[in-house]
């Protein structure tokens, strides 16, 4: 996850893209699609669609947080950027296996609690995964930092919410998911507002944990 050009102004995680490649940043579309995606999933968990299906967020699994955040990924090789690669990559093939465990698993469940163990197996794996991107990203810079740490606490709390059975659990997981979407969407602005040539208004990043 990386600043484009200007980049100098702020702490960045690769050097800057060499001028005249005509390649743009893409980490803060692999942010803004991680955070709809995860906004929409949350706000299920909290429930707030009481009104709605609760499955929003699935469609979007597919085409926002799956498709659009794996080519992110993808763009990011293209840079030299393995941290982004990496990270969006892999959040990308969340979203996907997710919608395609809910479309092909979770219907022929023999019961609701196992297809909650499913679920918290599943979580389980990317909270281990996500703990060395968050010890690597207090690299990079806080906006960064902060993604992987409220995702960690809410991977964290909707494993524990899913093995227990807790839905009281799995809704405040829900309420700390939607804190993530947040904080994700903040960081996808503040490397657009970096990415604008010229551009007046900047959002601030901060410095990184380990410098």
């Amino acid at each position: 996850m990386s600043l484009s050009e200007e980049r100098t102004v702020q702490p960045s995680p690769t050097p800057a893209v060499p001028a005249g490649t005509g390649i743009a940043d893409p980490a803060p579309l692999g942010l803004a699609a991680f955070a709809l995606t995860t906004f929409l999933l949350s706000a299920a968990n909290a429930g707030w669609m009481t009104k709605a299906t609760g499955s929003a967020w699935l469609g979007y699994a597919f085409a926002y947080g799956g498709l659009v955040q794996l080519l992110a990924g993808m763009w990011e090789f293209r840079n030299r950027n393995t941290f982004g690669a990496v990270a969006f990559s892999t959040y990308g093939g969340f979203w996907i296996g997710l919608g395609l465990w809910v479309e092909l698993v979770a219907a022929h469940a023999t019961s609701a609690a196992a297809a909650q163990h499913d679920v918290a197996w599943i979580l389980l794996a990317f909270a281990i995964f996500n703990t060395y991107m968050l010890i690597l990203s207090s690299q990079l810079n806080m906006a960064v930092f902060l993604v992987f740490l409220t995702l960690e606490i809410t991977e964290i709390i909707l494993f524990i919410g899913n093995f227990a059975g807790s839905s009281g659990t799995v809704k405040f997981g829900g309420y700390v998911g939607l804190v993530t979407a947040l904080v994700a969407w903040y960081a996808s602005a503040a490397l657009v507002s970096a990415g604008i040539a010229n551009g007046k208004l900047k959002f601030p990043v901060g410095k990184p944990l380990i410098s």
